[in-house]
């Protein structure tokens, strides 16, 4: 099988090393660049599976090179590294065509599990279960819409996640660090309450009776799994 290969654009030399060793200790094929106009030749050139854009780039931004890339069709999965945590800095990447977005410093094995999420994801085969529908609720994972009674429910793009997961495994039980991995991204998490939270908000939007739930149940000490 050939290994997938990932570009690294970032200008601090060391972190860009840094980067390059462990990424390769996973088994990717590893490409660098440490300006935004190289990188971007080099994506373009090399077609890789996913690319790590540094923000602040010296000469083009990390910005201008994603929607570049993006305007050029290139799909793969775009990882932005920046060491500002302006949300308004995220919204415009993730609007431009970004994946995800990772604040520096972070720690190299959140950052790993990102990459194997993304990967997986793009990867992929198309969804055939798209439509989701059960009791009076129907969900379509592909527009993002949800309508319970035939009203529109607003989920976050989170809870989403979390029902598409939990329904793919229809009557099996999905631990919460199976969620925090594959939804967030994260390989270990501070808590899980962040899973337990948009379980309860779930419930709340879509069970009849959110505090007698039909649908997404508790395993106690387990994690979530969905009937219906």
């Amino acid at each position: 099988m050939t290994p997938q290969r990932i570009l690294v654009i970032e200008d601090e030399l060391d972190l860009l090393r840094g980067l390059e060793l462990n990424i390769k200790a996973e088994g990717y094929v590893v490409l660098t660049a440490s300006s935004g106009d190289t990188g971007l030749d080099i994506a373009l050139r090399d077609r890789p599976d996913l690319v790590l854009l540094d923000v602040m780039l010296p000469g083009m931004s990390g910005l201008d090179v994603c929607r570049e890339l993006r305007r050029k069709q290139f799909d793969a999965p775009i990882i932005m590294l920046t060491a500002r945590a302006d949300e308004v800095d995220r919204v415009v990447g993730l609007e431009i065509g970004a994946d995800d977005y990772v604040i520096k410093p972070f720690g190299i094995r959140e950052l790993l599990a990102r990459i194997r999420v993304r990967l997986r994801r793009h990867g992929a085969p198309a969804d055939t279960d798209a439509l989701l529908r059960f009791s009076d609720v129907e969900v379509d994972f592909d527009k993002y819409e949800a309508a319970r009674q035939g009203r529109r429910v607003e989920l976050t793009g989170k809870e989403f996640e979390v029902l598409r997961l939990l329904s793919k495994h229809r009557g099996n039980i999905v631990t919460r660090e199976r969620l925090l991995e594959e939804v967030w991204g994260y390989e270990h998490y501070p808590t899980t309450r962040t899973v337990d939270n948009h379980i309860l908000r779930l419930r709340q939007k879509l069970e009849a009776n959110p505090s007698d739930p039909r649908h997404i149940l508790s395993v106690y000490g387990e994690g979530y799994k969905f009937v219906g």
